[in-house]
């Protein structure tokens, strides 16, 4: 686990962070449905998981950037960004309506990526314990797929004052719209590392690299 730390006097959002972290300590979220017609379309042609393939897709915008890469200190008052961070997935297990978290490592290399994803998950469907490991997994965001419903809102609440500076993000069951295949996500990040239009172009670099994806996927099998 290797991070910088930024320096506050430096820092190019120096004002919004100060506001953020000292006087109205807040965060933001937005949810807009995402066009995934063309993920499902090459998942299925590929014989590979949607879940998986969007988990990656995810994991590589979330890399992309810094800002989303922040984290704070509460021992030295350092605001730090991570070199990279991962994915902590859920599985859900029928017979007892339960989730236990899954922390699986980024890969750049989508191969490797998609191999230990889906062995993390079928070694976590044999146990139903919640074993969250928060301080063994500093640099991990939350990645929380919901199944079940095809939603317009979610809002994820953390306790006022509560530097927590790292992406949390839900999407849920994708549905046809005007004969696309659109999925609801939410992203949520502090508002002292984040703005409004950080969050929406989670929304628009995931539009860029499912474009990208699928291109390449009909490039291998051309």
């Amino acid at each position: 686990m290797n991070y910088k730390v930024i320096d506050k006097e430096s820092y190019y959002r120096k004002g919004v962070f100060r506001h953020f972290s000292e006087d109205c300590k807040c965060s933001c979220s937005i949810t807009a449905r995402l066009d995934v017609t063309e993920l499902v379309r090459c998942s299925e042609a590929s014989g590979t998981k949607f879940y998986l393939n969007f988990l990656y897709l995810l994991s590589r915008v979330l890399n992309s950037r810094d800002d989303y890469k922040m984290a704070y200190l509460w021992q030295t008052g350092e605001l730090i960004c991570y070199d990279t961070i991962h994915p902590t997935q859920y599985v859900f297990h029928e017979d007892t309506e339960t989730c236990s978290p899954v922390y699986t490592t980024y890969c750049a290399d989508y191969e490797s990526f998609y191999a230990g994803a889906l062995a993390d998950l079928e070694r976590a469907k044999g146990t139903r314990d919640y074993a969250l490991d928060a301080e063994g997994h500093l640099n991990w965001f939350d990645a929380s797929f919901i199944s079940w419903l095809s939603y317009d809102a979610l809002h994820v609440e953390l306790p006022d004052g509560y530097l927590y500076f790292l992406p949390i993000v839900n999407w849920g069951k994708y549905r046809e719209e005007n004969g696309r295949l659109m999925m609801p996500l939410s992203v949520r990040l502090n508002h002292a590392v984040a703005d409004g239009f950080l969050i929406a172009n989670v929304f628009r670099l995931l539009e860029k690299e499912i474009a990208a994806f699928c291109g390449e996927d009909e490039n291998r099998e051309g």
